[in-house]
């Protein structure tokens, strides 16, 4: 059965989170990768607030506020944008 759709409102405060490929380790240079990704991105890119995150060995969890009703967009951006950053540096 599938999920329900992500009810989304401007202004919202969401907790996400995201696992690596079956659940594996994530490796040390992603983690730093996204220490500095998270740092800079939301505000620049989405207009995002990132209040907190949290790099664990194998996901990673965001505490953020979207002054805008976009956060199922701007996650489908940022997922693909950070995998391909990731591996165009990292091969």
């Amino acid at each position: 059965m599938a999920r329900k759709p992500r009810i989304e409102y401007a202004g919202g405060v969401y907790h996400v989170m995201s696992r690596g490929n079956r659940r594996g380790a994530l490796s040390m240079k992603t983690i730093r990768t996204g220490r500095r990704i998270w740092r800079r991105w939301g505000r620049r890119m989405s207009g995002w607030v990132v209040h907190a995150y949290v790099l664990m060995s194998n996901h990673y969890h965001l505490l953020l506020e979207t002054p805008e009703p976009n956060l199922v967009a701007g996650m489908k951006w940022f997922q693909g944008v950070f995998t391909n950053r990731y591996n165009q540096r990292h091969g």
